[in-house]
């Protein structure tokens, strides 16, 4: 997406969608501790845009922003890094996902809390093809697959020992990192309406879901 800010920061009917998120997130009982992972270029225009709209949480503790790294990897270790805690859970969330549903997350943090981890995920609907380096394609089995989403939740002793490794090209998300220290994953259902807003498209889409949810 061509935008002059970062596409946290975009309007979502009004306010950022960053906000949005988090306000997802301050919706859940127990209410969590945040911590929001940033580039530096980035923490004195999120600062503005909570005293433009008036977004204080902050004040009573419940979010703490720290710097984010080069990656993604090196961005969840320094947000890591900032858990003061011995013990719990810890979530991971994309910032741009405003759509994510409390009671998603809720679920994530019970199954995380007995099995070890909680990945959200979604069916495929469409026909997938895997291509090789000619070219050539071939059908697979959609069933087989699905299509990972965040939270990712996990158990913050197993996360804590499964980020000491050195960061691998093939980390794309959290699950594959913890996969690659020897843990099991496991998957819980998400929503096809938690989407990551990255292109125009989804932006458009967003608006109108979140009227729907208003009306």
């Amino acid at each position: 997406m061509k935008a002059s800010v970062s596409k946290q920061f975009l309007l979502l009917q009004g306010k950022p969608i960053l906000q949005r998120t988090i306000e997802r997130f301050l919706a859940v009982t127990p209410t969590p501790h945040i911590i929001l992972v940033l580039p530096e270029r980035d923490l004195a225009i999120w600062q503005n845009l909570c005293v433009q709209h008036q977004f204080f949480p902050d004040d009573i503790g419940t979010v703490q922003s720290v710097l984010g790294g080069d990656t993604r990897f090196q961005s969840v270790r320094n947000g890591l890094a900032a858990i003061q805690a011995s013990e719990g859970l810890v979530a991971v969330h994309d910032g741009v996902r405003p759509f994510i549903s409390p009671g998603i997350i809720e679920q994530s943090y019970r199954t995380a809390e007995q099995m070890g981890s909680a990945v959200t995920c979604v069916a495929v609907k469409d026909s997938v093809r895997v291509v090789d380096a000619e070219g050539r394609s071939q059908a697979v089995d959609r069933n087989q697959y699905r299509l990972v989403q965040t939270p990712q939740t996990f158990r913050l002793d197993l996360f804590r020992q499964a980020f000491q490794t050195e960061e691998q090209p093939f980390f794309t998300d959290c699950a594959s990192v913890v996969e690659h220290a020897g843990q099991a994953v496991t998957l819980i259902d998400g929503s096809y309406e938690n989407i990551k807003i990255t292109t125009p498209e989804d932006l458009i889409w967003g608006q109108q879901a979140n009227l729907q949810e208003r009306m």
